[in-house]
């Protein structure tokens, strides 16, 4: 198939129920030359009609959790962990803290609302809102982990406070808890007399008091203040009270209500480039209450309407139910079913509620399997083992194995950089994507090529870049480069390099390389490891295997984002703390035992690994107990040679801007240790060099 160039961005703030369904539907039919991204303040969006059974205890993080990282993969996207606050309608962006403004060609808004009360004093300090949910979610966890006497206040006596009231009540029932549902009005007031009166019922059954007329003064340490000069005590206290829009929204100019952006029929707000939906939108044509099912029907009238923009077609018209269905958790494993002033209640509702949001769930989790490649019909031989069982992964899963590159450089192949001059070395490096994102891959990318110099024991100096970008237009080529060089430079500054200049190019898929110098007194090789050295990595192992179960969809979007976090850390202060090593070099393509097995044959020694002394990412060691290897595993082992001891593959798992490795005096590493902790490094003693050629593993 033709690889197409892109020509507009289309970007989606917020990763709300319509965000996530248009996603999927994306995925099944993209617009060809068009670039998504999504910006998302945390890797996953919990799904609110499964919020009162997470919270009672009917269902786990990871059901209630819509994981963005997977389903950005699947459609094609790249995702942006970070808050966005401000949109620059006149340049065209969207503004996230700490990195450069994100461009858009059309814009869609899905960021909820927030029960966050900041004017109400002591709030800030010591409540929780309710929304948004994925911080509520894991505050909540935590306190249900560690409460002894739990004492939960609830500020406001809506449907969704009684529902958490209620919830809560549940999941402490055998800690004798307290849970206060506080109103300045009436609770439940917007529900039918049948419904509130059932409604109560159960709040009472949950032994949840309420308080109503009650007009909250302040949030204490340890409880709540009534005007009235009654203390509610508490030590969880939630607001679910005044929802409101997100106040960074007031500053875009959009036309709003109440804050909330105003949006016409056809889900368009007064600019015609930006959408809005979910929460946050106003549906001037037909008002409507907050309700996540109103949501839901919004995303095929929002995927339309978003392709129609994006490509000169027709838009069309989202036509709002006058009633719904309102299903309400009770606590336990019952509901309540609420329409046109009716009302039941009992455990089959329950089911009912729990098949519906199953049901929903499953679209995010069984994702369609994308179509092999097909092949010709007749193709030169040796065809199916060159392209493998897996797609060829990024990052250093790319690169060439250890063992052909040895072979064929022969006496050249050796240190991570060499020394052009007394006191002057140089590398180069680049990488395939393996993120969509250019900025989370321009930081990864520099900081891969500086592990070289670092791992010298040097200070950068300067760097060249050189670019290929995948077919685009002109103006997404600025877009694209203005990202890359923002960061590049000011990853490179902060070492103390400067970027000299570069070369940039069209190609098939993004790829980012750098040359750079440094400066050293005296460089850290391969070759000084002594008998009786203990052996220092600074970051754990396991990112090509995350990332290649990431390719596949089968790596958590948490342990993604926290892999690509790691991936960024610099490395400058561990090499000024590792200066006095006797052998150094950083772990990447060949795995930490094709890295440790060079720093061995070069310094004609062996060295014993202590497996459970080794470091490894979050997910890593069960995704790989499950299979997942990346595509250069197999060269990997070959090119470490043979280990001894126990089967352990993530030693051969190809890192990506991984940890340096180090050998040092017995008697210094302790304290280089906790130097390193003290840093911020993940670090650990793995093991000790041995004499002769061995390296084993026990």
């Amino acid at each position: 198939m033709m690889n197409l160039p892109l020509t507009r961005d289309l970007v989606l703030i917020g990763g709300g129920h319509t965000h996530a369904l248009v996603l999927r539907m994306w995925g099944m039919n993209p617009l060809p030359g068009v670039r998504v991204t999504v910006v998302n303040p945390g890797p996953t969006a919990p799904y609110s009609g499964m919020l009162p059974g997470f919270v009672a205890g009917h269902y786990s993080r990871d059901e209630l959790d819509i994981d963005l990282v997977r389903l950005a993969r699947f459609a094609g996207a790249r995702l942006i962990v970070g808050a966005a606050d401000g949109i620059d309608r006149i340049a065209k962006t969207v503004s996230v803290p700490g990195r450069p403004p994100i461009a858009y060609d059309v814009l869609s808004i899905d960021v909820g609302i927030t029960s966050d009360m900041p004017q109400l004093p002591g709030f800030t300090d010591h409540a929780v809102p309710a929304k948004p949910l994925g911080k509520f979610a894991s505050c909540w966890e935590s306190y249900l982990n560690t409460a002894q006497n739990p004492q939960v206040a609830i500020i406001g006596g809506g449907v969704a406070g009684a529902e958490l009231a209620m919830a809560m009540a549940h999941a402490l029932r055998d800690r004798s808890p307290k849970v206060t549902l506080l109103d300045r009005g009436t609770v439940l007031s917007a529900l039918g007399d049948t419904a509130q009166g059932k409604m109560r019922g159960a709040l009472k059954t949950q032994g949840v008091k309420l308080v109503e007329n009650a007009e909250v003064v302040e949030v204490i340490e340890d409880g709540v203040l009534l005007a009235d000069g009654q203390r509610i005590p508490s030590d969880f206290t939630i607001g679910a009270a005044g929802a409101k829009a997100h106040d960074w929204i007031a500053g875009t100019d959009l036309d709003l209500h109440d804050g909330y952006v105003t949006v016409g029929s056809d889900l368009r707000s007064n600019d015609p480039d930006i959408f809005a939906v979910g929460d946050c939108a106003h549906l001037a044509f037909d008002p409507r209450p907050k309700a996540g099912v109103y949501a839901v029907r919004q995303a095929p009238v929002l995927f339309q309407n978003l392709r129609a923009a994006l490509s000169g077609g027709k838009l069309t018209t989202y036509k709002p139910q006058k009633d719904y269905l309102k299903l309400i958790s009770l606590g336990a494993k019952s509901a309540l079913a609420e329409k046109f002033g009716t009302a039941m209640q009992g455990p089959l509702l329950w089911q009912l509620k729990d098949h519906i949001d199953r049901k929903f769930m499953r679209q995010f989790d069984d994702l369609p399997a994308m179509a092999a490649l097909k092949l010709p019909r007749t193709t030169a031989l040796g065809m199916a083992e060159a392209l493998g069982d897996k797609p060829m992964c990024g990052g250093c899963g790319a690169k060439v194995g250890r063992a052909a590159l040895q072979s064929v450089l022969a006496d050249q192949f050796g240190d991570d950089a060499a020394e052009i001059q007394a006191g002057q070395v140089i590398s180069t490096d680049h990488l395939r994507a393996l993120t969509n994102d250019p900025v989370a891959m321009t930081c990864i990318a520099a900081t891969h090529a500086l592990g070289d110099i670092w791992a010298m024991g040097a200070k950068p100096q300067a760097a060249t870049v050189s670019l290929v970008l995948p077919r685009m237009s002109p103006a997404l080529q600025e877009r694209t480069l203005s990202e890359i060089m923002a960061t590049a430079t000011e990853v490179l500054n902060k070492t103390g390099a400067k970027v000299a200049g570069g070369h940039s190019s069209l190609g098939d898929e993004l790829t980012i390389g750098f040359t750079i110098t440094g400066l050293t007194d005296a460089p850290i090789t391969l070759a000084g490891a002594k008998v009786g050295d203990a052996i220092i990595l600074t970051k754990p192992i396991g990112s090509g295997t995350i990332m290649a179960a990431e390719m596949a969809g089968k790596a958590k979007g948490a342990d993604v984002i926290g892999c690509l976090e790691l991936m960024m850390q610099g490395q400058a202060r561990a090499s000024e703390i590792l200066y006095d090593a006797h052998a150094m070099t950083d772990v990447t393509g060949f795995g930490l035992a094709g890295h440790l097995r060079g720093i061995c044959d070069m310094s004609g020694t062996g060295a014993v690994l202590k497996r459970d002394e080794i470091p490894m990412m979050p997910g890593a060691r069960s995704l790989c107990d499950a299979g997942t290897r990346s595509s250069l595993f197999a060269d990997n082992v070959v090119g470490a040679g043979q280990i001894q001891g126990p089967s352990f593959d993530l030693l051969y798992d190809p890192q990506t801007a991984g940890g340096l490795l180090a050998t040092v005096s017995s008697d210094s590493a302790e304290q280089m240790l906790a130097d390193l902790k003290a840093a911020g490094y993940p670090a650990a003693i793995i093991g000790e060099i041995t004499a002769g050629e061995t390296i084993k593993i026990v």
